[in-house]
């Protein structure tokens, strides 16, 4: 092909348009969201989105619910897995205070048959349930087809 002015200038101006592009992309993924269901008189979520805000690097959006019990068994999550507050995220359920370890394996090694995971109840020393010194070991387990494992225990 021979090089024009009008090539050089059609190409340079095409190159500028996709440097041009690439912070906006990069900076669409940095800023991924994800709604997090909440009873509107809990108080630990608030602090747990924060958690997960800081370790994934994403922001977190707040839909209140006063029927929770509603949104857990739309998402799947059993009775005996519930906790305060629920989230999807990258098509898996976060029931409760999932540390963000645990939701960065969950998603780098995306085992078959996993459909979420849950820490039961709301733990002492569990993300957003910091009480000092205070803390109460606890597991986060995986659920789906699988049915219910351990994922991850804490101290």
């Amino acid at each position: 092909m021979t090089r024009t002015p009008h090539n050089r200038s059609l190409r340079k101006s095409l190159l500028g348009t996709a440097f041009l592009a690439l912070p906006a992309c990069s900076s669409v993924a940095q800023a991924a969201s994800y709604t997090m269901f909440r009873d509107p008189g809990c108080g630990c979520c608030v602090k747990w989105a924060e958690h997960f805000e800081e370790g994934m690097d994403a922001h977190v959006t707040t839909t209140n619910s006063t029927d929770m019990a509603e949104v857990k068994m739309d998402k799947g999550v059993s009775r005996e897995l519930w906790s305060c507050h629920t989230m999807e995220v990258e098509g898996y359920v976060i029931e409760g205070h999932v540390p963000t370890a645990a939701i960065e394996k969950l998603l780098r090694e995306r085992p078959e048959g996993v459909t979420g995971l849950a820490v039961p109840g709301m733990p002492l020393g569990s993300p957003g349930m910091e009480a000092g010194k205070r803390v109460q070991p606890y597991q986060v387990i995986a659920f789906g087809s699988i049915g219910q494992r351990v994922f991850a225990s804490y101290p």
